[in-house]
Protein backbone atom coordinates (compact mmCIF):
# COMPACT_ATOMS: atom_id res chain seq x y z
CA UNK A 1 0.00 0.00 0.00
CA UNK A 2 1.44 3.14 -1.00
CA UNK A 3 1.31 6.23 1.54
CA UNK A 4 1.03 9.62 0.79
CA UNK A 5 1.37 12.42 3.14
CA UNK A 6 0.74 16.10 2.11
CA UNK A 7 1.65 19.45 4.22
CA UNK A 8 2.46 22.95 3.27
CA UNK A 9 -0.82 23.98 3.00
CA UNK A 10 -2.23 27.51 5.12
CA UNK A 11 -3.78 30.68 4.54
CA UNK A 12 -2.68 33.74 1.93
CA UNK A 13 -4.70 36.68 0.85
CA UNK A 14 -5.22 36.72 -2.88
CA UNK A 15 -2.48 37.17 -5.12
CA UNK A 16 -0.11 35.11 -2.74
CA UNK A 17 1.65 32.59 -2.95
CA UNK A 18 2.31 28.71 -1.73
CA UNK A 19 3.65 25.41 -2.25
CA UNK A 20 2.71 22.27 -1.33
CA UNK A 21 4.63 19.22 -1.00
CA UNK A 22 3.70 15.16 -1.02
CA UNK A 23 6.03 12.86 0.48
CA UNK A 24 5.51 8.97 -1.08
CA UNK A 25 6.64 5.90 -0.18
CA UNK A 26 8.39 3.80 -2.57
CA UNK A 27 9.74 4.88 -5.85
CA UNK A 28 6.40 5.90 -7.52
CA UNK A 29 7.10 9.19 -8.13
CA UNK A 30 9.66 8.14 -10.90
CA UNK A 31 7.79 5.38 -12.42
CA UNK A 32 4.31 6.52 -12.14
CA UNK A 33 1.24 9.17 -12.79
CA UNK A 34 0.92 11.47 -9.61
CA UNK A 35 -1.57 13.64 -9.02
CA UNK A 36 -3.16 17.10 -7.47
CA UNK A 37 -6.98 17.13 -6.78
CA UNK A 38 -8.53 19.51 -4.54
CA UNK A 39 -12.05 19.14 -2.94
CA UNK A 40 -13.87 22.81 -1.83
CA UNK A 41 -17.51 22.55 0.54
CA UNK A 42 -20.30 21.06 -1.39
CA UNK A 43 -18.02 20.79 -4.43
CA UNK A 44 -17.00 17.63 -6.25
CA UNK A 45 -12.93 16.97 -6.40
CA UNK A 46 -11.48 18.02 -9.26
CA UNK A 47 -8.46 17.63 -11.06
CA UNK A 48 -6.03 20.72 -10.49
CA UNK A 49 -2.70 19.08 -12.48
CA UNK A 50 -0.71 15.59 -12.72
CA UNK A 51 2.39 15.27 -13.37
CA UNK A 52 4.45 11.72 -15.10
CA UNK A 53 7.44 9.76 -14.93
CA UNK A 54 9.01 11.43 -17.92
CA UNK A 55 7.66 14.95 -15.97
CA UNK A 56 5.69 15.61 -18.61
CA UNK A 57 2.31 17.65 -16.54
CA UNK A 58 -1.22 18.07 -17.53
CA UNK A 59 -3.18 21.28 -15.86
CA UNK A 60 -6.76 21.99 -15.45
CA UNK A 61 -7.71 25.58 -17.54
CA UNK A 62 -8.70 27.42 -13.99
CA UNK A 63 -5.20 27.01 -13.04
CA UNK A 64 -2.69 26.66 -15.99
CA UNK A 65 -0.23 29.36 -15.94
CA UNK A 66 -0.41 29.87 -12.31
CA UNK A 67 0.21 26.67 -10.81
CA UNK A 68 3.61 24.56 -11.41
CA UNK A 69 3.87 20.81 -10.39
CA UNK A 70 7.70 19.55 -10.26
CA UNK A 71 8.83 16.40 -8.49
CA UNK A 72 12.16 14.99 -6.88
CA UNK A 73 12.45 11.38 -7.76
CA UNK A 74 15.39 11.00 -5.60
CA UNK A 75 13.53 12.29 -2.22
CA UNK A 76 9.74 10.68 -3.89
CA UNK A 77 8.07 13.86 -3.26
CA UNK A 78 5.80 16.13 -5.18
CA UNK A 79 5.19 19.19 -5.38
CA UNK A 80 3.13 21.86 -6.86
CA UNK A 81 3.70 25.74 -6.77
CA UNK A 82 0.97 27.98 -6.60
CA UNK A 83 0.78 31.28 -7.63
CA UNK A 84 -1.60 34.36 -7.72
CA UNK A 85 -3.63 32.31 -5.72
CA UNK A 86 -7.79 33.60 -6.18
CA UNK A 87 -10.34 33.17 -3.33
CA UNK A 88 -11.65 30.43 -5.85
CA UNK A 89 -8.60 28.03 -5.33
CA UNK A 90 -9.98 27.57 -1.51
CA UNK A 91 -9.95 23.87 -1.12
CA UNK A 92 -8.72 20.63 0.63
CA UNK A 93 -5.73 19.34 -1.88
CA UNK A 94 -4.94 16.14 -2.08
CA UNK A 95 -1.81 14.30 -3.30
CA UNK A 96 -2.88 11.28 -5.17
CA UNK A 97 -1.31 8.50 -7.37
CA UNK A 98 -2.26 6.23 -10.46
CA UNK A 99 -0.50 3.33 -11.35
CA UNK A 100 1.19 3.59 -15.22
CA UNK A 101 0.50 6.46 -17.17
CA UNK A 102 -1.41 9.17 -16.48
CA UNK A 103 -4.36 9.79 -18.25
CA UNK A 104 -5.46 12.39 -21.11
CA UNK A 105 -8.54 13.73 -18.48
CA UNK A 106 -7.96 14.96 -14.51
CA UNK A 107 -10.23 12.81 -13.50
CA UNK A 108 -10.44 11.44 -10.07
CA UNK A 109 -11.70 8.32 -10.95
CA UNK A 110 -8.48 6.90 -12.50
CA UNK A 111 -6.28 7.59 -8.98
CA UNK A 112 -6.18 4.62 -6.30
CA UNK A 113 -4.25 6.15 -3.92
CA UNK A 114 -4.85 9.42 -2.29
CA UNK A 115 -2.97 11.59 0.95
CA UNK A 116 -5.24 12.64 3.68
CA UNK A 117 -5.22 16.27 2.53
CA UNK A 118 -3.93 19.55 3.09
CA UNK A 119 -5.98 22.98 3.22
CA UNK A 120 -5.72 26.12 1.94
CA UNK A 121 -7.75 29.06 2.74
CA UNK A 122 -7.23 31.79 0.31
CA UNK A 123 -9.45 35.63 1.28
CA UNK A 124 -9.75 38.52 -0.59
Amino acid sequence: QVQLVESGGGSVQAGGSLRLSCAASGNTVSTDCMGWLRQAPGKEREGVATIDYNSRTNYADSVKDRFTISKDNAKNTLSPQMNSLKPEDTAMYYCALKFGACPPSLSRSVFTSWGQGTQVTVSS
